[in-house]
């Protein structure tokens, strides 16, 4: 495992994107890592949007050395095309390692001090990411 590594591939990855604040979005993912407490979370942390959202595929984490434990995960964290909200997280539930980390990316998501203001739509999707932070640590509460 190489958080170094993790976090180097993020941040070129991300490079010139910006948030919906106009912010480096590279800043949500090491926001989403710092929150997460072992190096396995931490890693799939700064990762959890490279497949979605960039060039980064699976093959080539398994190039760069991660572990299939942090593959799965990040695969799990990893939204498919014509996926419903409801079955990517229920594919979540999964991984115990994606639990965690999407309850950090969950809880910076729906933060929205650092938007300048915050609109009905925003207000909406903290509703959605809310419900979806209620299953997951109903889940992990069920089968702790």
């Amino acid at each position: 495992m190489n958080l170094e590594k993790a976090i180097l591939i993020a941040g070129t990855a991300h490079q010139g994107q910006v948030d919906k604040a106009g912010a480096p979005y590279i800043l949500h993912p090491l926001r989403v890592m710092f929150s997460c407490k072992t190096q396995e979370e931490q890693i799939c942390g700064v990762l959890h949007d490279v497949i979605e959202d960039t060039y980064v595929t699976l093959d080539d984490l398994r190039k760069e050395g991660f572990s299939e434990t942090i593959i799965t995960a990040i695969d799990a964290l990893t939204k498919r095309s014509g996926e419903t909200y409801e079955e990517f997280i229920n594919r979540i539930l999964l991984s115990p390692i994606a639990c965690q980390v999407k309850l950090a990316d969950l809880r910076d998501n729906m933060d929205l001090t650092r938007l300048s203001q915050a609109n009905k739509a925003d207000y909406a999707r903290v509703k959605k990411y809310q419900s979806a932070m209620d299953k997951i640590k109903g889940f992990l509460e069920v089968h702790s």
